[in-house]
């Protein structure tokens, strides 16, 4: 059975080394020095650059004292009293051990790091995972502590419904609520009601139309809805609309017979090839208006005409349509119709940038390192990559206009272009590529003159903030008020009437 104490590292740790020869080596050193682990799971989350200078001298020491394997996990957490960043982070130390060695013994150590590290270890050894909890002091020596059950099942629940309701929105927003949304990595409360949402339509046999950026990960939110629908086991075909030349789209999504004077060969049309499954269509505002036209017929009556066919064929397809425009400005501006968007507006659902999507930054960039080390990991020379606590930092604070497809070719390039083992601020930097900015003309860069309106401007500033901070505080006014530096949610409540947001 594999043995494993997993701790935070703390800053009495760090001073182990210089301190070791007064018996001061630090509670994780004492720990190893008496008891025997396998592997020692260090989480690691220092703000201030005198720690972060300390800590590779420190795990290097530390791994000439024991036998155990010592592994590294970087986190960041807003500060020392995020309880929430603080449980994501060890629950899922916690389940990394497990997913390899499912009888792993586990042990917490409660006294390296803050005592809301040492709470919620508490906390996940008496509720989530079988772990054995110990403490340390030079004074008594290593011993398990000893937490009572009544603490356990009455305390500890209290922390979960505590007034920082971080803890309990961000344990349960990045577990998907189904398997088939594993794959959308998150722990922002946007995300999960979205999923949410996601996950009930899926059950209807509804079109379905998601709005967001690009890079956002529409294509994979519709695998999701395809995979947890009554249409799991059959086809699920995406299309990319804007790819296909107009002189061929309707052969493409319709079909064209033998003979017909388009350029291409009789075939099935994409509806007819996702018959019983799905039909992903992206990009659906590239659509000519004619092709529109037909589209909508076809939702309407069920049934496709192939180009040089005298008789429509019967098909059951479901359609779920993916657009990084808004769809209602875009038919305003005549370039999309509006019957069209009303029939495939049944179901809408937005996804978020990544800019508001707090929280999931972190989380992403970790899976999105894992896949990188293990797409190269067959490569010639490559090393298997992590973030210096610089690099993290860089890349936390970044907007990713991008959004997460922008965020995996970073990543890629900065495992490229790093030397060893450590992907540093530098090489994040240097794999940061300029943004267009001819799409954004923001606050800041719209020309004087030519109509501008600055009591607009503003207004259009206090919307997109306001509705942004409802939209993460769940409608909570007062955490609304606080997200936008209110003094009080009746603040709050007179912006949101004058601006109108949310009536």
């Amino acid at each position: 059975m594999l043995r494993v104490l997993i701790a935070w590292v703390g800053t009495s740790d760090l001073y182990g080394p210089s301190k070791a020869a007064a018996g001061d080596v630090g509670p994780i050193a004492q720990a190893l020095d008496v008891r025997t682990f396998d592997r020692v799971v260090l989480l690691e989350s220092f703000s201030k650059p005198e720690h972060q200078n300390m800590l590779q001298p420190y795990v290097t020491w530390l791994r000439g004292r024991t036998k155990a394997e010592v592994v590294e996990r970087p986190e960041t957490l807003a500060g020392p009293t995020d309880f929430g960043g603080i449980y994501e982070a060890a629950r899922r130390a916690c389940q990394d051990v497990l997913a390899r060695e499912k009888d792993a013994a586990l042990t917490f150590h409660l006294s390296p790091g803050s005592p809301p590290m040492a709470a919620v270890w508490m906390l996940l050894g008496k509720t989530i995972f079988r772990a054995e909890l110990i403490e340390s002091s030079r004074e008594q020596g290593v011993r398990t502590a000893n937490v009572p059950f009544d603490i356990a099942a009455e305390f500890l629940p209290d922390l979960l419904r505590a007034p920082d309701e971080r803890l309990r929105s961000q344990s349960t927003a990045d577990s998907p609520p189904a398997p088939e949304f594993k794959d959308i990595i998150h722990r922002s409360q946007v995300m999960a009601r979205l999923i949410q949402r996601a996950r009930r339509v899926a059950l209807r046999n509804v079109p379905v139309l998601i709005e967001g950026e690009s890079g956002t990960g529409k294509e994979l939110l519709a695998k999701a809805i395809h995979r947890a629908s009554p249409r799991r086991g059959k086809p699920f075909i995406p299309v990319n609309c804007g790819a296909i030349p107009e002189s061929l789209v309707e052969a493409e999504l319709f079909g064209v017979l033998k003979g017909v004077g388009t350029g291409v060969d009789a075939r099935k049309g994409f509806f007819e090839s996702a018959d019983g499954g799905t039909l992903f269509l992206d990009e659906l505002g590239e659509l000519p208006l004619p092709v529109q036209v037909k589209l909508l017929r076809v939702l309407q009556e069920r049934e496709v005409t192939p180009l040089g066919a005298r008789e429509p064929k019967p098909i059951d397809v479901r359609v779920i349509a993916a657009t990084n425009r808004t769809v209602v400005e875009e038919v305003e501006a005549g370039r999309f119709r509006e019957d069209l968007f009303y029939r495939l507006a049944v179901a809408v659902l937005k996804l978020p940038p990544l800019r508001d999507r707090p929280g999931d930054t972190g989380l992403l960039v970790d899976e999105l390192l894992k896949v990188v080390n293990q797409e190269a990991a067959t490569e010639p020379g490559y090393v298997p990559k992590k973030f210096s606590t610089g690099a993290r930092n860089l890349i936390l604070a970044h907007p990713w206009p991008g959004n997460v497809r922008e965020l995996l070719l970073t990543v890629k390039r900065a495992a490229i272009w790093s030397d060893g083992a450590t992907i540093s601020a530098e090489d994040v930097r240097e794999s940061l590529l300029a943004v267009p900015h001819a799409q954004r003309r923001d606050v800041l860069g719209r020309p004087l003159g030519g109509g501008l309106n600055l009591q607009k401007i503003l207004k259009e500033v206090a919307q997109h903030y306001l509705g942004r901070a409802l939209n993460e505080a769940a409608g909570n006014k007062t955490r609304a008020a606080k997200l936008v530096g209110a003094p009080s949610y009746q603040t709050l409540s007179n912006w949101l009437r004058k601006y109108g947001v949310g009536a």
